[in-house]
């Protein structure tokens, strides 16, 4: 049978793919933790959408976001054995193309609106905060000299944007009011 729990990170330490041990707060666990908690807002954001298309367009963005936390669980400096998936160029012209999709139908934007309207809209919105903190995160990386692909930073860069604009849809296509922002005055 396999157990969950292995009992060698009692300590505060984890393994990164290619077997070498870091703490636990190391800032690669911080990366592909946080992509985690993203990937498991953007299936929140499914299960509340309820529509087919969404709901398609969310599953290959949650199988990126592994690919993606595969690469950063990656120790660079140790040569894996396994086949690990691989992140592409299609993949950012591909939340491109969604969102142009999407911006065809949604009204211009005339001000900054306050998240919200739906709880699948606010819930997006949520994901939306969460992959703009994963980029932060591996723009630190980049900036501590810690190998990272910039093609990860560029796919969580628009992937914030598709998530700003699907928020939008979604409480487009359910008749949910956008409310702007009115500053104080």
């Amino acid at each position: 049978m396999f157990k969950i729990y292995t009992k060698t990170g009692d300590k505060g330490g984890t393994s990164l793919i290619g077997g070498v041990r870091v703490p636990k707060n190391h800032i690669r666990i911080e990366s592909y933790g946080t992509v985690d908690e993203l990937n498991s807002y953007i299936g929140m954001v499914n299960d509340l959408a309820q529509n087919e298309q969404i709901n398609e367009w969310l599953r290959e963005i949650q199988d990126r976001l592994f690919t993606l936390g595969a690469a950063l669980a990656t120790n660079p400096d140790k040569e894996v054995k396994m086949k690990l998936p691989d992140l592409h160029d299609t993949d950012v012209t591909w939340l491109e193309e969604r969102i142009d999709t999407m911006n065809e139908v949604l009204p211009e934007m005339r001000s900054f609106i306050l998240p919200g309207g739906n709880l699948a809209s606010s819930t997006c919105h949520v994901a939306r905060c969460v992959c703009r903190r994963a980029e932060r995160i591996c723009v630190d990386m980049q900036e501590h000299e810690e190998v990272i692909a910039p093609l990860i930073i560029q796919y969580l860069n628009r992937l914030s944007d598709f998530l700003f604009v699907l928020a939008r849809y979604i409480g487009h296509i359910n008749n949910a009011p956008e409310i702007p922002w009115r500053a104080r005055v």
